[in-house]
């Protein structure tokens, strides 16, 4: 039984970590560009738009419709980043233990 109470340490101890690192997602901002870098969104760690830059060039009142699939360009580039570093920092926090395929983290 002494394993099993050692396994409830780690494992109380892995989900302090993960809550840490939670925390510092909100700090974490992660920045996406579309049409060249004339669209820049700017996200947090936990997926939050925090800032929206629009050259003047791309603001054409006739043309919505661009503008408006160049800012989802630049967030989803953006939050590709953001997911990539929390991969990497949950791969950090674990040492390098490895999931089972197909099991996510909840984020």
């Amino acid at each position: 039984m002494k394993n099993l109470g050692q396994m409830m340490k780690q494992a109380q101890q892995m989900q302090a970590k993960m809550q840490e690192m939670q925390a510092r997602l909100g700090e974490v901002e992660m920045s996406g560009q579309s049409g060249a870098g004339m669209v820049n969104v700017t996200v947090n760690g936990k997926g939050e738009m925090k800032k929206i830059k629009l050259d003047k060039s791309i603001v054409d009142p006739e043309d919505i419709e661009v503008l408006e699939d160049l800012i989802i360009a630049a967030f989803n580039d953006a939050k590709a980043k953001v997911e990539q570093h929390v991969a990497n920092e949950t791969q950090n926090l674990m040492g390098g233990m490895k999931l089972p395929p197909g099991m996510k983290l909840p984020f």
